[in-house]
């Protein structure tokens, strides 16, 4: 079970074919300190060093430094036990800087710590005026990163757990399963379990402003990003200043809108992508369907160590392509193959996305998503209220629907924490003007999205840029009028008119 709002996905398709493989959150009103500085912060709170390699990856390059900012693990208890955040930066490479710019990379449950110096030539006109600064936040990467199964119990599920149970014997093995992972977050996560939620990562990014020396926020926040950019704008409203927020999860969905406007989402960009092979979208999507109803029953094999593609992993393996066009000729590949009867290429394709390596150790990321949108999502739908929304998830798509049906029950099946909130608050009266960014064929937060995050910043906070583009995300995506009016308003100042299209 997984919900498809990680940017990195992107990282994972450009690996891909390199190699030639062919929740609702929120937050209480506004802060009660806003204004008022903590007096422990400043740049004196971080020790820039070397960065050391993690086991995401190896140590970057010189230019690159890190720290550890400590932070109330409870921010109702603020004199009480810290956490410790990893922060990564490289400084501005110009005379005329204007400060910290802060990146988050969406999930939840990125490592900024190791997206950052890959994102970095994307980002080089910014570095000219600003550091360039992201982190892990809590619960994730180096950040108290959980771990809630270990990676052969992690195969052995992926194998065993049928994403779309179609017999109360499956429907048992499945909640059995999403019940088990709870507990393993618990006893991994211990009393950071109750302390991961936006709210408190929003609040920890105004402890790394104070902490850079910064008297404004400014950020670049993408896919789940957004919605924690939105947080931290309502809780802090006087303290944004250039915020830019690119591939926008819509603030008004709950778990299940949430999972509706994925199913949505992922078939318009499936029928784009059919389209631009020459076919139906609507024949084509059926027979993708039909082709994922055989392998539910018979699972495909593929030539990876005697492992076989089953429909949950066959479905991941369509999702990730579709996060950039890009990747689409890789997802023809993998689709000829299937349907010739070998799974080896849409397993690779969900081997990506699931962060699995050669060696068959797993990425955690998935970890850290669930258990901190599990502590957002108030909403707990039932198996019994699920299968009565199976037929709309269904009719909005044939070959994601019932996954993504599913998952709504699934994703915090006996949660060992409650949720906090049905939806993010992030209306910011009195902000500065934050760009709301949106892409008519974004797959995982499709764009319908970003207008409605622009509606609840509010009036004259929320400025609208669309681009008529296809993948997950905007900024550095191949438009050079996207790039060029983030730029201008990041670097200079100047807020566009709202409602700018790019096509």
């Amino acid at each position: 079970m997984t919900r498809f709002t990680r940017w990195a996905a992107l990282t994972a398709a450009a690996a891909l074919l390199t190699a030639g493989c062919g929740g609702g959150s929120g937050g209480p009103s506004k802060d009660d300190s806003a204004g008022k500085d903590d007096k422990r912060g400043g740049d004196s709170a971080l020790d820039w060093g070397r960065c050391e390699a993690t086991a995401d990856g190896p140590a970057p390059g010189d230019e690159w430094q890190c720290a550890t900012l400590e932070v109330p693990l409870d921010w109702s208890k603020p004199d009480g036990e810290t956490i410790g955040l990893a922060l990564i930066r490289a400084e501005a490479t110009g005379d005329d800087r204007i400060g910290s710019l802060l990146f988050n990379f969406g999930g939840p449950g990125g490592s900024g710590v190791s997206t950052l110096p890959a994102y970095a030539e994307t980002a080089a006109d910014l570095r000219e005026r600003y550091d360039l600064v992201s982190w892990d936040p809590r619960g994730t990467g180096g950040s108290g990163g959980v771990r809630c199964r270990d990676d052969k119990a992690i195969e052995a599920a992926e194998s065993s757990v049928d994403g779309t149970p179609d017999t109360p014997a499956e429907e048992r093995v499945y909640l059995a399963d999403a019940a088990d992972f709870g507990k393993g977050c618990q006893k991994a996560a211990g009393k950071l379990m109750a302390h991961v939620s936006t709210t408190d990562t929003a609040r920890d990014m105004d402890r790394i402003r104070q902490a850079l020396g910064d008297e404004k926020m400014h950020y670049l926040g993408i896919s789940y990003g957004t919605e924690l950019g939105g947080v931290y704008a309502h809780l802090f409203p006087d303290k944004v200043g250039r915020m830019t927020l690119d591939a926008v999860v819509d603030p008004t969905a709950d778990a299940i809108g949430h999972a509706k406007n994925q199913t949505r989402g992922f078939q318009t960009a499936l029928d784009n992508y059919l389209r631009s092979t020459g076919q139906d979208s609507e024949e084509g999507s059926r027979e993708i369907a039909d082709l994922l109803d055989r392998i539910d029953a018979e699972p495909l094999p593929t030539s990876s160590s005697g492992r076989e593609l089953t429909q949950s992993l066959a479905i991941i393996g369509i999702v990730l392509p579709l996060y950039s066009e890009a990747s689409w000729p890789a997802l023809t590949s993998a689709l000829d193959a299937a349907q010739d009867g070998d799974g080896t290429e849409l397993l690779a394709l969900a081997d990506g996305y699931n962060e699995r390596d050669a060696s068959g150790g797993y990425g955690t990321t998935t970890h850290a998503q669930r258990v901190i949108s599990c502590l957002d999502d108030k909403q707990r739908p039932t198996v019994e209220e699920t299968k009565k929304l199976l037929p709309e998830f269904e009719e909005l798509s044939p070959v994601f629907g019932p996954f993504l049906g599913w998952d709504t029950a699934g994703w915090c099946h006996d949660w060992p924490v409650p949720g906090q909130f049905e939806t993010p608050e992030v209306s910011a009266p009195g902000a500065a003007p934050i760009l709301v960014v949106g892409n008519t064929g974004d797959p995982a937060t499709p764009y319908e999205g970003a207008r409605r995050m622009a509606d609840e910043l509010g009036k004259g906070v929320g400025v609208m840029l669309t681009w008529k583009g296809e993948g997950h995300g905007a900024y550095g995506s191949g438009s050079d009028c996207v790039d060029s009016t983030v730029n201008a308003y990041l670097l200079d100042g100047t807020v566009p008119q709202d409602g700018k299209v790019c096509s």
